[in-house]
C-alpha cells in the first residue's frame, strides 16, 4: 500500500500538472471506485493538491473535493493526449501510451485495470488504476473532510509529532511497538514499509510493547520515523517486488533500492551480520534482525 513517501510524491507531480486546470469530463467504469455524482464535480476547476495521512485530495472551486485512496494497488497516473485512437473501439476512445509498463496496466491508458478516467479541458487525462479493486475516489464537502480528518492522528512529519507525543502513546499501548507506527488515529502515513525500516534504524525489535520503550528508545524512533520518511520522499517511494507502486509519471520509486530490511528475509544485517528474518505481526510481514533488534 502507498504510503506517505509514495502519497506525497504523486501529489507533488499531480499539483503542478493540473493544477489550475477543469474537469471536462468522467468516465466511470467501475462503479464502486468512485462514490458520489459526477455531476457534482464536472465542470469545476482544480485549486489545490494535498496529502493527510495516505490519500490525495484534490481541492476544486466548488467547495467539493476529489479524495482518493490508493489502498493496496490503487495507481494514479496522469497523461497528456497524443491524439492515439482505438481503431477497433466504437466509442473512439483517446489513449495514452507511457514509455515503460505500468505495473498491472501495460504501456496504454485506459487498460483492463482502470477504473476511472478524468479528462481536463486541454486534453490530458488522469486514470485511476487498481488491480485489487479495493482503492476509490470519492467526492466529499468541506464538512466531510473535517469528519475525515478528525478520525486520523497527528501527521508523521509535523511539527506537532514530537518525541513526548510518541512517548505518551506508547505509555499504555501493550501490543507489539510495530502495530503502534501502523495505527492511523495514532500517527498518521506510516505504513508496513517505513514501519520495518525505522524500527531497524531505532535498534528495536517490533515485537517489544510500546509500554517497554526507554526513553532513549522512544527519542531514536522517533528521529528514525522521520529519517526513513524523508528517505523515501527523496527517492519518490518505493516500488517494491510485490508493490504495484508507480508515482503520476507511471514511473517505478527507487527507494527500494535503499531500504536494509524490508523484503530482505535471509540477507546479512548491515549492522551486525546476522540474518535478517521475516515474521507476522498484525496479519503484516515483519522483516528485522533478531540480534541487534531488542
Amino acid at each position: 500500500m502507498p504510503e506517505l513517501p509514495e502519497v506525497t510524491t504523486i501529489v507533488n507531480q499531480l499539483k503542478e500538472s493540473l493544477v489550475g486546470k477543469t474537469i471536462s469530463g468522467i468516465d466511470v467504469r467501475l462503479a464502486k471506485s468512485f462514490i458520489g455524482q459526477k455531476e457534482q464535480v464536472l465542470g469545476s476547476k482544480i485549486l489545490d493538491i494535498r496529502r493527510r495521512a495516505k490519500m490525495i485530495i484534490i481541492k476544486l472551486d466548488n467547495d467539493k473535493n476529489l479524495v482518493v485512496h490508493l489502498k493496496m494497488t490503487g495507481q494514479l497516473i496522469y497523461g497528456e493526449s497524443r491524439n492515439e485512437k482505438a481503431e477497433s473501439r466504437k466509442s473512439e476512445e483517446t489513449l495514452i501510451t507511457f514509455p515503460d509498463p505500468i505495473p498491472f496496466a501495460g504501456t496504454t491508458l485506459p487498460g483492463k485495470t482502470t477504473h476511472v478516467v478524468f479528462t481536463f479541458n486541454d486534453g490530458s487525462k488522469l486514470f485511476f488504476n487498481d488491480m485489487r479493486q479495493f482503492g476509490w475516489v470519492r467526492v466529499a464537502t468541506e464538512d466531510e473532510l473535517r469528519i475525515m480528518n478528525y478520525e486520523l492522528g497527528i501527521e508523521a512529519l509535523s511539527p506537532e509529532f514530537t518525541p513526548e507525543y510518541l512517548a505518551k502513546i506508547c505509555e499504555n499501548w501493550g501490543r507489539p511497538i510495530k502495530l503502534l507506527l501502523l495505527e492511523q488515529k495514532k500517527i498518521a502515513g506510516i505504513g508496513n514499509i517505513y514501519a520495518n525500516e525505522a524500527l531497524w534504524y531505532a535498534g528495536i525489535s517490533p515485537m517489544k510493547r510500546g509500554r517497554e520503550l526507554t526513553n532513549n528508545q522512544v527519542t531514536q524512533l522517533h528521529k528514525s520515523i522521520k529519517e526513513v520518511l524523508e528517505m523515501g520522499i527523496k527517492y519518490h517511494g518505493s516500488s517494491a517486488g510485490d508493490e504495484a507502486y508507480v508515482d503520476a509519471f507511471g514511473k517505478a520509486g527507487e527507494m527500494q533500492n535503499h531500504t536494509v530490511v524490508y523484503q530482505k528475509a535471509g540477507s546479512d544485517c548491515l549492522r551486525c551480520h546476522h540474518k535478517i528474518v521475516r515474521s507476522t505481526i498484525g496479519g503484516r510481514g515483519t522483516f528485522f534482525c533478531p540480534k541487534c533488534q531488542s
